[in-house]
């Protein structure tokens, strides 16, 4: 028997839109040395390891009439060297140009004819470094019975170790009459299938009707000569096209932070994404005035058996946090943000970071799906920007022998929200991946200054002596010092 698609998962399929694709990405950095590793490698390290994830081999069915949700079922005609694509950077190839490639990549919707799943290996890089770019669906990785590929292609050693092919055979599509039959029998034992199916497609009718009337108001009021609302720099309409920004920072900085001041290393983090928030709000046309605090979503790992449970040994629940950007202090914008995570602490349900970095397998990439799949449900609970931080681990992986030196997510945009900020710990390093819609904010790659300025501003508190540029009229700013690949200082 098939499985059908969950309620939740499709109403992540109802509210997608060519402006608001529901898909997950990582991009990943390898250092190939005397690897070998290229396309062919790649490939063949997916066939070995697809199998221990089934579902990257399924596609969804609709039932004739919309009579119940889709069902999944084998792709008969599953193609990897689909999935699994080449692409070239001119060389050497620079950050900002895979930065460029990767928005264009994750700005377009995926084929919901196939397995909702694509990889990219992105040659050409300076240093004769490669990347890979990774796109996923959210209701194909849901950490309950699918985690992300991802999480299964890296090893702990250079040495690559084959698990073995399965010999899969795909199992037979079934006739509509065969799904109308299960249909009606699901309707009998499992009397919410036909209303979630019902709900499902009155709701996308509804967004549909919705999408035309905003798109005639805009006409109108164009013709009439009103101008369209500004919604500020956290809010307002998506287009279809995306920038990505990448910064990479080091773990070491927080913890001589939090050795100082207190609090966690996650809060040194929160805090410093509010100080780059706040730099760069103040970049902008606009004033800090409405900008006094951001309310930002945090999915955060917990032990709640009222949760749904998931592969990885702990659920993930959304915790509110007011991010001060009005504050001009540094230190008191970390007390605040450490202030509000004191609760969640204290409850106990809480997750050690190290407990969730010794995961089998690279885990990020799997809690940064659930993560964007809980900031999706939760967008009507009126935050303005999700910030998704996932310990990984402290030592080095490999891909075929090639060693992984940078991981940065990319969460997808929710309508309404251009702005969305993922951040990975991983060997030493702090990976932060920003989406942003390429229309609302033209200036996202300013962000990425912010946030190392910010992590800056942490760290003068720290050893005191640390020299900075001068600000406004006063003096000479001195040569700003070289930046690291992924768009960070030293």
């Amino acid at each position: 028997m098939n499985e059908r698609l969950r309620p939740r998962d499709l109403a992540i399929l109802a509210e997608e839109t060519p402006s608001a694709p529901a898909h997950n990405a990582t991009v990943e950095i390898f250092e190939c040395a005397d690897s070998g590793f290229d396309h062919d490698r790649l490939v063949e390290l997916i066939r070995d390891r697809i199998s221990f994830v089934p579902r990257y081999r399924q596609r969804l069915q609709q039932v004739p009439g919309r009579f119940a949700n889709p069902i999944w079922v084998d792709d008969e005609h599953f193609d990897l060297a689909y999935h699994v694509r080449r692409s070239a950077l001119p060389r050497p190839g620079t950050h900002d140009q895979l930065r460029e490639l990767v928005g264009r990549i994750v700005s377009r919707p995926l084929d919901r004819t196939r397995p909702l799943w694509e990889m990219y290996l992105v040659e050409g890089l300076a240093g004769g470094r490669v990347a890979l770019l990774s796109k996923a669906h959210q209701v194909l990785v849901d950490g309950v019975e699918t985690v992300d590929l991802g999480q299964l292609l890296l090893d702990v050693s250079p040495e690559p170790k084959l698990l073995g092919a399965d010999p899969w055979q795909p199992r037979p599509r079934p006739s509509s009459a065969a799904l109308l039959v299960e249909a009606a029998r699901d309707s009998v034992t499992q009397p919410r299938t036909v209303l979630d199916a019902a709900r499902g497609t009155t709701g996308a009718l509804l967004r549909t009707g919705e999408s035309a009337a905003g798109t005639a108001g805009r006409v109108l009021g164009g013709l009439a000569g009103r101008r369209p609302q500004r919604a500020g720099a956290l809010g307002g309409p998506l287009s279809q096209q995306r920038r990505v920004v990448t910064v990479e920072t080091r773990l070491e900085d927080y913890r001589r932070v939090r050795d100082v001041h207190g609090g966690t290393v996650n809060d040194v983090i929160l805090a410093t994404v509010t100080g780059g928030l706040r730099a760069w709000l103040m970049t902008r046309d606009e004033s800090l005035r409405g900008f006094r605090r951001v309310r930002a979503v945090v999915p955060v790992s917990v032990i709640d058996t009222e949760l749904e449970a998931t592969s990885l040994g702990s659920q993930i629940a959304a915790h509110y946090v007011d991010l001060p950007v009005g504050e001009a202090s540094p230190v008191v914008r970390l007390h605040q943000v450490s202030y509000s995570f004191q609760a969640h602490k204290e409850t106990g349900r809480g997750v050690a970071a190290n407990r969730l970095a010794g995961i089998a397998g690279f885990a990020p990439t799997t809690f940064h799906a659930i993560g964007s799949r809980l900031a999706a449900r939760e967008v009507r609970r009126g935050y303005q920007v999700s910030v998704t931080n996932v310990p990984g681990p402290q030592s080095a992986l490999y891909a075929a022998g090639a060693r992984m030196v940078a991981s940065y997510p990319v969460h997808p945009l929710v309508q309404g929200h251009p702005l969305a900020v993922g951040v990975t710990s991983y060997d030493g390093g702090v990976f932060y991946g920003i989406t942003a819609d390429r229309d609302q904010l033209p200036d996202a790659e300013l962000l990425g200054t912010c946030l190392t300025e910010a992590l800056d501003e942490l760290l003068d508190t720290v050893n005191g002596g640390r020299s900075r540029a001068p600000r406004g009229r006063r003096g000479q700013a001195k040569p700003a010092r070289p930046a690291r690949p992924g768009g960070s200082r030293p």
